[in-house]
C-alpha cells in the first residue's frame, strides 16, 4: 500500500482504539439501544482521522478541489486536514464537544457552499452530482444534532440544533432509500457510482435492504418515540455494512494504490454515514438516560 493509505489505515485503528477506551464509562452507563448510539462520536471521530490524514499525505492531490477564488489551495488542504483532526480528537477525549461539533457542521455546509452547490448547475441532471451534496449536508446534520446534545438542556440554541439537524437530516434518509430501489446494482450505503462487484451474492436483495432500513429510519427521524430506534438500527446496519462489505473490498484493492485510496474513501464515507445516524439519536438518548437516573 502506498503511504497515504498506510496513513489512512494507521489514523483510523489509532482513533478507535483510543475512541473505544476513553468512551468505556459512557458506554458502560448508557442502557438499552444507548450503548450503541454512545458509541456514535467515536465512529465519527475514526473517519475524520482517516479523511485527516489524506488531507495530510495527499494534499497536491486535493488541493484543486479547493474553489478557484480562494488563494493558497495548499494552505486550506493543510488547514481542513488540522480542523478534521482536531474534531477528531475533541470527540474521542470528550472536551468542547459542542464547539467542536458546532464548527464540524459549518464545515461540512462550507463544503456545500463553496464546492457542492456551484458544481451542481453543470451536472444538474447527474444524479451523483445530488448525491455527493446531500451526502455533505447530511454529515453536518449529524454534527450539529451532537453539538446540540451537549449544550445545556433547556438552551434555545441547542434545542434548534438538534430539531434542524435531524429534520434535514430525515428527507436525506428517504432520497437515498428511494436510490436504492431505483439502482440496486450501485454500492449501498452511500449510493455512489461503484457497482456491486461481480459475483456478490443478492446483491439487488442487499441494496433493497439498506433502501427499506433507510426509509423507515427517515421517517421515524421526524418522531420523538421512534427516534432512538431508527438512529441506532440504521446506524448499527451502516456499521454492519461498512465492515462486511467495504472493507474486504478495500482489502482486495490494496494491491493498487489509486484503487486502495479508493476503497479506504469508500470505507471513511460509510462509516461517517453510519456515525451520522447514530448522532441524529444522541440527544434523545442522553434525554433518555437523564429520565432514567
Amino acid at each position: 500500500m502506498s503511504p497515504e493509505v498506510w496513513a489512512m489505515v494507521v489514523a483510523g485503528v489509532a482513533a478507535l482504539a483510543a475512541g473505544l477506551v476513553l468512551a468505556r464509562d459512557r458506554f458502560v452507563a448508557a442502557r438499552g439501544i444507548g450503548k450503541v448510539i454512545v458509541l456514535g462520536p467515536v465512529f465519527e471521530a475514526v473517519a475524520l482521522a482517516v479523511f485527516s490524514a489524506e488531507h495530510f499525505t495527499a494534499a497536491s492531490d486535493l488541493a484543486p478541489i479547493v474553489p478557484k477564488w480562494l488563494p493558497y489551495p495548499m494552505f486550506w488542504t493543510y488547514f481542513f486536514g488540522t480542523a478534521l483532526l482536531a474534531a477528531a480528537i475533541s470527540f474521542i477525549i470528550w472536551r468542547c464537544v459542542r464547539w467542536s461539533g458546532l464548527l464540524l457542521a459549518l464545515f461540512f455546509l462550507l463544503v456545500v457552499t463553496t464546492i457542492s452547490l456551484p458544481n451542481l448547475p453543470g451536472h444538474v441532471h447527474d444524479r451523483f452530482g445530488w448525491i455527493l451534496t446531500v451526502r455533505e449536508t447530511g454529515f453536518a446534520c449529524g454534527a450539529m444534532v451532537l453539538a446540540g446534545s451537549v449544550w445545556p438542556r433547556g438552551n434555545w440554541f441547542g434545542t434548534a440544533l438538534v430539531r434542524v439537524g435531524r429534520t434535514v437530516l430525515a428527507p436525506i434518509f428517504v432520497f437515498y432509500a428511494i436510490e436504492h430501489f431505483l439502482f440496486p446494482k450501485n454500492v449501498p450505503g452511500v449510493p455512489l457510482e461503484k457497482l456491486i462487484l461481480a459475483g456478490f451474492p443478492a446483491p439487488t436483495l442487499l441494496s433493497y435492504v439498506i433502501g427499506i432500513i433507510l426509509l423507515l429510519a427517515g421517517f421515524g427521524l421526524l418522531f420523538r418515540k421512534s427516534v432512538s430506534i431508527s438512529a441506532a438500527v440504521s446506524g448499527t446496519v451502516l456499521l454492519l455494512l461498512t465492515v462486511s462489505f467495504y472493507l474486504p473490498i478495500f482489502l482486495m484493492e490494496t494491491r493498487s494504490p489509486m484503487a486502495a485510496v479508493e476503497g479506504m474513501n469508500y470505507v471513511g464515507d460509510t462509516l461517517l454515514f453510519a456515525a451520522t445516524a447514530l448522532l441524529a439519536g444522541f440527544d434523545d438518548h442522553k434525554r433518555l438516560e437523564e429520565i432514567s437516573r
